[in-house]
């Protein structure tokens, strides 16, 4: 749970703004695309980028280097192939349907229009071949097409397949409420068991509704009759009420009932949850799998202290720590960022034991502690008072055998310090730096400091922190005695 809850700490505003932000931004390209060939395409590439993230982490070294070169080339192919199926998507007169909202068909087509003019022309015996595409891109299937891009109207439709018009024998291509292409040259089935009066109008209708996802609407010329193409289904139609329901069931017009309503509600959802998983498992991914590891040396700082008492001494002045983080992250980390806080306020005169915790540093969002030493930190609490105490020369070494000390002077013979309570009632005297008695050949005045000790002693303002020392010295060989030099 700790565990938990650190890591959660860790994570910044950014972090967030990041995830959700491109969350969006996949979803949005599942609402986009989802009605388009290329979604199919897109899934089977994300999958392959799965397997090579899959194949990085398990050491697979050939394996995702191959993985990385198809989908590059797919990117690339993507773009050429499907360049008018992402066009389609991002040529829209409103910008805010890119960014919000489930889009429908750009335009409807005049569905009552279009089934008049059939039923008109079987009735007339006026032959026709009409293609409705749906998601799936006819270039790859459809040849020889010439572009129209004219309005839909019961006239242009009639005439277009006059037989004394040129292009009366190929088939229209009817998008939204324009004809885009006519007499457009189609695929022929191969089928072995459609009846023996399809002629070639029929087997185009058959071979492009075979290939693709495409309706297609066949008029014969011979018998009058209608007939619908999609997928391996004939449907003969009779009325026009049946065929405008099945224009508007393809092209997705038809009202929806509620149970349709409600799973397309959750399926759009559920795309919205699955973008967050996945956005927030790429960004744990690359946050996360390539942490680096960095040693600092923080010091520690006292909070709260009561103003009555001092700091005596202290059995850590520092603690280290090692950190972990993102690559990103840690190369822009600075030490005055990390900070090791104690907190005095209950602290008492004498010995004082505080435990160091992960609340006692401070660190930058995204940043986690994998250990630190030490994890207990002796504080040494007192009560300053101010004391006079004697000053007594620290001698070390050994005079020459010849040589005798006669006298010895220091002033100020007296200093007052500073210090905890405890410490100056335990002292009697305070020393000066220690003189060296060998580098002594004659009288002499040394100047030293005091040696105090704990270093949390300190002079009382008014009182010297430099002694004097004027040295007699005697050569008693000579019988003489040295006269000390002026300082």
């Amino acid at each position: 749970m700790e565990t938990v809850l650190i890591f959660l700490r860790s994570i910044r505003w950014q972090d967030v703004v990041d995830i959700v932000l491109n969350s969006y931004i996949l979803f949005r390209f599942y609402v986009l695309f989802r009605i388009t060939s290329l979604f199919r395409i897109l899934i089977g590439l994300s999958v392959l980028l799965i397997f090579q993230r899959i194949a990085v982490s398990t050491g697979l070294i050939v394996t995702s280097w191959f993985i990385q070169g198809i989908t590059a080339i797919a990117a690339l192919v993507i773009i050429v192939v499907f360049r008018n199926e992402i066009r389609s998507v991002l040529q829209v007169k409103n910008i805010k349907t890119l960014f919000w909202g489930v889009p429908q068909p750009l335009v409807q087509s005049p569905v009552q229009m279009i089934a008049e003019s059939v039923v008109d022309m079987a009735r007339k015996r006026i032959g026709a071949l009409i293609v409705f595409p749906g998601k799936e891109n006819l270039g790859e299937v459809v040849q020889s097409g010439t572009f129209w891009d004219g309005v839909i109207s019961k006239e242009m439709i009639t005439s277009i397949f006059w037989e004394e018009n040129p292009v009366h024998d190929g088939a229209a291509i009817i998008e939204g409420n324009r004809v885009r292409e006519v007499a457009a040259i189609l695929p022929l089935s191969r089928r072995q068991d459609l009846p023996s009066y399809y002629g070639t109008r029929h087997r185009a209708a058959v071979g492009l509704a075979e290939a693709t996802d495409a309706l297609v609407v066949v008029v014969s010329e011979e018998r009058g009759t209608i007939l619908l193409m999609k997928h391996s289904t004939i449907t003969p139609v009779f009325k026009k009420e049946d065929l405008q329901q099945h224009l508007q069931e393809h092209l997705g017009m038809a009202d929806k009932d509620p149970a349709r309503l409600r799973k397309e509600k959750i399926e759009i959802w559920l795309a919205a949850i699955i973008s967050f998983i996945m956005i927030t498992g790429v960004w744990f991914n690359i946050s996360r799998g390539m942490d680096s590891l960095v040693t600092l040396e923080v010091p520690i700082e006292y909070m709260n202290r009561n103003p009555a008492m001092e700091i005596i001494n202290a059995s850590v002045d520092s603690i280290k720590i090692q950190l972990g983080g993102s690559v990103t992250l840690m190369r822009s980390l600075r030490p005055d960022q990390i900070r090791v806080r104690v907190d005095l306020e209950k602290s008492v005169p004498g010995q004082n034991v505080f435990t160091i915790t992960n609340d006692n540093i401070s660190l930058p969002p995204g940043i986690f502690i994998k250990s630190f030493t030490p994890s207990v930190v002796d504080v040494m609490m007192d009560v300053p008072e101010k004391k006079e105490l004697p000053v007594q020369v620290d001698w070390t070494g050994k005079l020459p055998d010849h040589m005798r000390i006669e006298k010895v002077t220091v002033n100020p013979s007296a200093v007052q310090i500073i210090g905890g309570q405890r410490i100056l009632e335990h002292m009697e005297t305070v020393y000066t730096e220690k003189i060296p008695l060998d580098s002594i050949r004659s009288s002499r005045t040394i100047v030293v400091n005091l040696a105090l000790n704990p270093p949390s002693l300190k002079v009382a303002p008014g009182s010297k922190d430099k002694i004097t020392v004027e040295c007699i010295v005697k050569n008693i060989d000579a019988g003489q005695t040295g006269t000390p030099p002026n300082p």
